[in-house]
């Protein structure tokens, strides 16, 4: 008998856990605010930017390192 109050009370603590979590989701949700046209491109500029600089980056060490490879292998 002790066992099935156990299991209701535990029940209805998950029960309560989810609603207070979807409750609270559900406030933080209302705070989310989507970025302007603006921030969007300034945004994908900078990405962008980066971007390049790593690529040409890598590029540069790709190219050393494969000299680097040629000189020592012939």
């Amino acid at each position: 008998m002790a066992k099935e109050k156990e299991k209701k009370n535990k029940s209805r603590g998950l029960f309560s856990d989810g609603i207070s979590y979807f409750r609270s989701s559900w406030e933080e949700l209302k705070k989310v605010t989507t970025p302007t046209r603006q921030e969007t491109v300034q945004a994908t500029m900078v990405v962008m930017l980066m971007m390049i600089i790593v690529a040409v980056y890598l590029g540069l060490l790709d190219l050393i390192f494969n000299k680097l490879m040629q000189s020592i292998l012939s």
